[in-house]
């Protein structure tokens, strides 16, 4: 097999996978939920990226979902104070 330059040996699971380095991640910006499709070129396998998510917020604002209905943007919290 001949070398190949800066490229990591990578070994497959009993499963068929495999990680991609973090180097390669980092570079291509493939991050958790990323799509990827492959294809034999001869005796080469060519990975394609046709999915990147968008980023996520380091806020975490929107993170969380509820299953209540939202609360109007004119509520006014002093109406349920009884006088």
């Amino acid at each position: 097999m001949p070398k190949v330059r800066d490229m990591q040996a990578m070994t497959v699971t009993s499963k068929g996978q495999v990680t991609i380095p973090q180097e390669v991640r980092r570079k291509l910006g493939i991050r958790q939920g990323s799509k990827v499709v492959f294809s034999v070129a001869g005796d080469r396998v060519e990975m394609r990226i046709v999915h990147i998510p968008a980023p996520v917020s380091s806020s975490g604002f929107g993170l969380l979902k509820s299953k209540r209905a939202a609360i109007p943007a004119d509520f006014d919290p002093a109406t349920l104070v009884q006088s």
